[in-house]
């Protein structure tokens, strides 16, 4: 497991460290560096699967479009690399280093490694469902959707949610881990993975069924949905909202995923109402219990307070020590870039910066001073 991200000359990072645990929340202000964490584990992964390459490419892997070396390595280095060290629960530190080197060609779209480690840790260099990276942008709505062409233990929902019918089509029959069991009241407990996401997409969503169907011999996918027990034909998923398509690739991946694996997400909340925001909290913290190393971006409160409530009342089995929350200021702060944020066994969080999830208290009160003024 990576207890610790070391960054130096990387996009705004001059030297950045970063204590991770196995649920780690970043969250702040919009171009502050969140995602640049998660650029750099990508770009980590990319050189552990690519151990023979001399280059990283930094455009159409997992979606990253981070332009030229340029435009990664911080302006302020000079001749220095950019650097992604990890460091693990064993003590081992893995450091790559990259720097624009080459051709004009060759710097547009990648980076020349000059440093690499001789191991890595095998969530980096193993296949789904040891790694998942699911990205903000993810598909909505589709009739129908892609196929890949993976072999089994390279398959994955894919970073943008494309790849999810084909996932549970292939994989529906197979178990989950028993820490990740949920059962809706009244029913058989199956611990099936087709089961298993129709019972937490119906606790994060509304009560539903799925059907995921890969067209033999085809590259064409698609997904159905109705109610529980409602006789008629399934919902094309148009018809089914952006909540359900948004969320699925992210129960499915938190389900398929090993422990010791690593799970990347960006806006779990994006188009969920905020009852289902706190739920998806919560299912991801019980994830992170059962041994899966989970990093979210998030800009929502109920997220947060999902995970908190998550561990206050038990349900996750999760410690507040294996939880780290990093609070990003925007540049122009005056405090520290990053900003850690304790938990505690209650719930309750060491500080609240300004600027961290405060927006309903400022909103309220100058609700309330508007009232004060008017007649």
């Amino acid at each position: 497991m990576i207890t610790e991200i070391h960054l130096e000359n990387f996009k705004r990072f001059r030297d950045l460290s970063l204590k991770v645990a196995n649920l780690t929340v970043l969250t702040g202000a919009n171009g502050a560096g969140k995602t640049s964490v998660f650029h750099s584990i990508l770009l980590a992964r990319q050189m552990a699967r690519q151990p023979d390459r001399n280059y990283v490419e930094l455009n159409g892997v997992d979606t990253l479009e981070l332009g030229g070396a340029d435009d990664v390595i911080s302006r302020e280095a000079g001749d220095e690399a950019a650097v992604i060290e990890l460091c693990d629960s064993q003590g081992a530190r893995r450091r790559w280093s990259f720097r624009a080197v080459g051709s004009s060609e060759v710097q547009a779209l990648n980076a020349t490694v000059v440093d690499r480690p001789y191991d890595y840790p095998d969530a980096l260099g193993g296949p789904a469902p040891q790694f998942c990276y699911l990205c903000a942008e993810r598909l909505g709505p589709r009739d129908v959707l892609g196929a890949s062409a993976a072999t089994e233990s390279e398959l994955d929902v894919g970073s943008r949610g494309e790849f999810v019918a084909q996932v549970l089509d292939s994989f529906h029959r197979s178990r989950v881990s028993l820490g990740r069991v949920e059962s809706l009241q009244g029913e058989t407990q199956s611990s099936s993975l087709l089961h298993q996401t129709e019972n937490w997409m119906s606790i994060i969503v509304r009560p539903i069924e799925i059907e995921a169907v890969w067209f033999p011999k085809t590259s064409v996918t698609r997904l159905r949905f109705k109610s529980p027990g409602v006789r008629g034909e399934w919902t094309r998923a148009p018809n089914a909202g952006f909540g359900v398509s948004y969320a699925l690739p992210i129960v499915v991946a938190a389900l398929r995923a090993e422990a010791s694996g690593l799970l990347l997400v960006e806006n779990p909340e994006a188009h969920l109402h905020p009852a289902g925001q706190s739920q998806i909290g919560g299912f991801l913290a019980r994830v992170a219990a059962d041994g899966v190393q989970i990093f979210l971006e998030t800009h929502s409160d109920h997220v947060l307070n999902g995970i908190r409530l998550a561990i206050a009342d038990g349900r996750a089995a999760l410690v507040p020590d294996k939880v780290a929350i990093h609070f990003f200021r925007p540049e122009d702060d005056e405090g520290p870039m990053v900003q850690p944020i304790e938990l505690k066994d209650t719930g309750q969080l060491s500080e609240w910066p300004a600027g961290f999830f405060d927006q309903t208290q400022v909103d309220l009160a100058a609700l309330a001073s508007r009232r004060r003024v008017k007649p």
